[in-house]
């Protein structure tokens, strides 16, 4: 939370005290302006306590997606949800990991990255949601069909990273108002600065947190907001489909705000396609298939590069490996080495490649 208080803005008489802030947004490219980061906090902080009208909520909303939300702006609205999370402050992990844009393209290959993470020992956390984007497969789907159980609680997901080293939580048993704004991306038509924010929460305060985004320009956005936040480390990603993936066919390049002696450091990194020429993308998403590459009776060499690959970024980010090509023999090393018995069956969960 930002240490400074500035005066909130006041209300007109006879008027909702939400309506300030839809006015600061909406008087147009001359009279508008920015939320600074404590009117963000506030104003996110009503949202999340329901102290708004519907109709206040759908305006505030598009007015900041018109405008395009500032990194101080996302800042103050992750203080509000951090600030009603009540996320245990004891409960420690590696890497802070979101999972928001489901997949369409190619299979959720960071699901076996995951795996590959907690066998090296880092604790993950991940958060999401599901099904506000029709035709995609969410984590949710995967973990359900490889007999993964979601948590439900703190307590759970304690128990959960204590015995495997993971735990995913749903955004609605975070925030649940925030997850409610998720899912009106399908009646407003429009994302809205929920998908930004929601990447960037960081419930317990993760030294590392790794973010996937779809549209290039929203990197900067992401690292200023960890900056301002006091996040050790915030890499940020163009994931395949907008998640935690690296697509091995494309070089990738790391949008990185990172804590160093002297204070903070952004810079960007990039790492080289692994290959000459683009997959052919498959023609379903079947989880079956994914259980056969895993059990070692299917090869698949885009699946598996993107799966060494988006392991050896995280474990590159953690601290695990010094380089890339360190990090890319490790996890290389670690799909050798997985335990290919592990699971048994797969309930199948079938999409059509967009």
């Amino acid at each position: 939370m930002s240490g400074k208080t500035s005066a909130l803005p006041e209300t007109k008489p006879g008027e909702h005290p939400f309506a300030p802030y839809v006015r600061i947004l909406g008087r147009g490219k001359r009279g508008s302006r920015s939320l600074n980061r404590e009117e963000a906090r506030h104003a996110m902080g009503m949202i999340l306590a329901g102290d708004v009208e519907d109709v206040q909520l759908g305006a505030f909303l598009m007015l900041m997606r018109v405008k395009e939300e500032s990194a101080e702006e996302l800042a103050g609205f992750v203080d509000a949800v951090r600030d009603q999370a009540q996320a245990p402050a004891d409960l420690a992990i590696d890497v802070d990991w979101s999972s928001y844009a489901g997949k369409r393209r190619h299979a959720p290959w960071f699901f076996f990255s995951l795996l590959l993470l907690a066998d090296a020992g880092l604790r993950v956390f991940i958060h999401g949601a599901e099904g506000h984007t029709p035709e995609r497969i969410y984590l949710t789907s995967v973990m359900d069909a490889f007999g993964l159980p979601v948590a439900q609680d703190w307590e759970m997901a304690a128990k959960q990273l204590d015995t495997s080293n993971l735990a995913y939580m749903h955004l609605r048993d975070i925030a649940p108002r925030l997850a409610q704004m998720i899912e009106l991306r399908p009646i407003l038509g429009l994302r809205s600065p929920v998908h930004s924010l929601s990447r960037l929460i960081n419930p317990l305060s993760a030294p590392v947190v790794l973010q996937g985004i779809f549209h290039p320009p929203y990197a900067g956005l992401h690292q200023g907001a960890g900056e301002l936040l006091q996040y050790e480390r915030v890499a940020v990603i163009r994931g395949e489909g907008g998640e935690i993936e690296r697509n091995p066919d494309n070089a990738m390049k790391v949008f990185r705000s990172r804590r160093d002696t002297a204070g903070f450091v952004t810079e960007e990194e990039s790492w080289s396609a692994l290959f000459p020429q683009r997959h052919v993308k498959p023609e379903q998403i079947d989880t079956k298939d994914m259980l056969a590459v895993w059990h070692g009776e299917r090869a698949d060499e885009y699946g598996e590069a993107a799966v060494i690959s988006t392991a050896a970024f995280a474990l590159h980010e953690a601290g695990r490996a010094a380089s890339q090509e360190d990090a890319l023999k490790m996890a290389a090393t670690l799909w050798q080495q997985r335990d290919r018995t592990r699971f048994g069956s797969a309930a199948p969960v079938t999409r059509p490649s967009a």
